[in-house]
């Protein structure tokens, strides 16, 4: 998948100048969690059963509850060189965390840390200075005013003028011009009222739901529904409930996934990118090394060129 880590930059010229709203871009669902482990902490969001059995029965818990928690096998690195340019990080403060050690969370804590994570993500970036990236940051869990001013500090610290203000989504080659690769996308709206380097939230089509032919529909319906303005992402991961985790303890989120690729697949390449009502923009999944989903993403482009 390594050849897909500049297909920005290979995109046929007729594509630059189309907005990146407009474009069809590969994301990876839960970006961070295939940093869990048997032993990370379940977070203090999850329901209080969970926490119940954590207590009284860790050894069958945690490694139950991380089945169910990792959505991506590659790491940030992998997933930037198969292609994958909109990242989806649940960022949280855990609560025997020091002050400053900001993490992941998708049910259990991380041991990753946000600071090292985006010093890779930037240093990626250098490697290759004609891609772009979106973050999502997203959650939140146990964020205090200053905890946010901390991380954007830290976000504007460590990406600096690759960083693109928030205004109208820009193209390909008006980013490269200015030399910038990161749109960082953030969900708190009061942090985002006080500094210029974030856009608000990126609208995230979460359809909720267990069954593959459910989330379709639900995709379908927001389709029907029309576009947002900017940037926003079409999620085509299906969701697990503790009713099913208990009902199925043997199975896992991956093989769930796995035996929904078919469906997904045939639903994502009949997609089409582009400015009108229907269309789609970012797609992000569950493990996306999985039966070409970011090459088929990044392929659905080539219905924008002209004949």
């Amino acid at each position: 998948m390594g050849d897909q880590a500049d297909w920005m930059s290979q995109l046929c010229p007729q594509l630059w100048d189309v907005p990146l709203h407009h474009l069809s871009i590969p994301g990876s669902h839960d970006t961070m969690t295939y940093c869990l482990n048997r032993k990370s902490r379940i977070s203090r969001a999850s329901s209080w059963l969970l926490h119940l059995l954590g207590r009284v029965v860790p050894f069958i818990t945690g490694p139950v509850v991380m089945k169910w928690s990792v959505t991506q096998t590659l790491d940030v690195t992998q997933q930037l060189d198969a292609g994958v340019r909109y990242l989806d990080l649940r960022i949280a403060h855990a609560p025997e965390g020091s002050t400053r050690n900001l993490c992941f969370v998708h049910m259990m804590y991380t041991k990753a840390l946000v600071e090292d994570t985006f010093t890779e993500i930037a240093e990626w970036l250098q490697s290759h200075p004609r891609e772009v990236v979106i973050l999502a940051c997203r959650n939140f869990q146990g964020m205090t005013c200053e905890l946010h001013d901390y991380l954007v500090g830290c976000i504007v610290n460590i990406f600096g003028d690759m960083l693109c203000p928030s205004g109208e989504v820009p193209t390909l080659r008006q980013l490269w011009a200015r030399e910038q690769q990161v749109i960082v996308s953030y969900e708190d709206e009061a942090t985002v009222s006080r500094y210029d380097q974030l856009w608000p939230a990126i609208p995230y089509w979460w359809g909720n739901a267990v069954k593959t032919d459910v989330l379709l529909r639900f995709l379908e319906t927001m389709k029907g529904q029309g576009r947002p303005d900017g940037l926003f992402v079409a999620g085509i991961n299906i969701t697990e409930n503790l009713c099913y985790i208990l009902l199925h303890p043997v199975d896992s989120l991956e093989e769930m996934t796995r035996r929904s690729l078919p469906l997904m697949t045939e639903w994502v390449c009949a997609q089409q990118p582009g400015q009108s009502p229907h269309c789609t923009n970012i797609i992000a999944g569950d493990f996306v090394d999985a039966d070409g989903f970011v090459s088929k993403v990044i392929s659905l482009n080539r219905k924008l060129l002209s004949p």
